[in-house]
């Protein structure tokens, strides 16, 4: 029914009567003793004691799947709410598809994604699974490895006509670099790695942004030197849009599924993992699964 936002259509699902639904949910706030739904004449929606009954509901339909799952001998198709989260550009460009193909394998799924441009702390927000791009993950949380990814040094050829090409790390002092505060990276600091060194620059330039996307149209566009993943800028590498500068230094950012201890037995979670790896060793740049 919360799936649904009504009591009909709830009713015709289960393929019983509204009025049964009705008395099963009022039987139900009763002995809770809290209110679960908002009730109006368009649509149905939870108060916040229905939120957290949802989310028990929900675990309790996990258990028993995974039981089903243990000693059964009948394959169970996923099912239930799924709460995915990701950061802007490679949740709208890459999650957002990957999430639509799962839930056309798996019908009785129900998957909701939220983009953010910060570190979201998976279980205490309530996220399911987080999709992440880059290392270092909290002990507290689960961690599978989805794909190989770095990021790279790269710019416009106007840009590089104009003001040259850097010919070491202490050249990009000396250039516009664009800066993305994305999630937990710090605004300015490019930590970077050539085979066994690691070093930290830091860079600066007349813009900046929280968002992936706005500074790359602005590498695009010639003002200045990005550092972004090769999921995103393979394509503009090929094409000659964007050439690489300094390529023996990268920064790793693997893509990660995060997700709480608790739901580490969680069917669901298991297939959408198990399903999401799979589409992203074939949609993440040949590039990228090399280097």
């Amino acid at each position: 029914m919360v799936e649904r936002a009504g009591f009909a259509a709830a009713a015709q699902d289960l393929g019983v009567s509204t009025a049964f639904v009705s008395k099963r949910v009022r039987l139900l706030e009763t002995q809770l003793g809290a209110r679960l739904l908002h009730r109006t004449t368009r649509r149905v929606t939870l108060t916040e004691s229905g939120e957290r009954t949802y989310g028990w509901a929900q675990r309790i339909l996990d258990d028993v799947d995974q039981l089903l799952q243990d000693v059964g001998d009948v394959a169970v198709q996923p099912r239930g709410g799924l709460r995915v989260c990701s950061s802007f550009g490679f949740g709208r460009m890459q999650v957002a598809p990957a999430l639509d193909a799962l839930t056309q394998r798996y019908p009785q799924l129900r998957v909701r994604l939220d983009l953010y441009d910060r570190l979201v702390d998976v279980a205490a927000e309530g996220f399911d699974l987080d999709i992440r791009v880059g290392d270092g993950v909290e002990p507290h949380l689960i961690a599978r490895p989805l794909a190989d990814n770095h990021r790279v040094l790269c710019a416009s050829p106007q840009y590089l006509a104009q003001r040259g090409t850097p010919q070491s790390l202490k050249d990009l002092a000396h250039h516009d670099c664009l800066a993305i505060k994305e999630r937990d990276h710090p605004l300015g600091v490019w930590r970077l790695h050539n085979r066994d060194r690691e070093h930290a620059v830091k860079v600066s330039g007349a813009l900046s942004s929280n968002h992936g996307e706005v500074v790359l149209r602005w590498a695009l566009d010639g003002r200045g030197i990005v550092l972004r993943s090769m999921w995103q800028v393979a394509p503009l590498l090929q094409t000659g849009q964007l050439v690489q500068v300094l390529p023996g230094w990268r920064q790793s950012a693997k893509i990660w599924a995060v997700y709480p201890l608790r739901l580490e037995r969680s069917a669901k979670l298991r297939v959408a993992v198990e399903f999401l790896a799979d589409w992203f060793r074939h949609s993440v740049p040949r590039e990228a699964a090399q280097g």
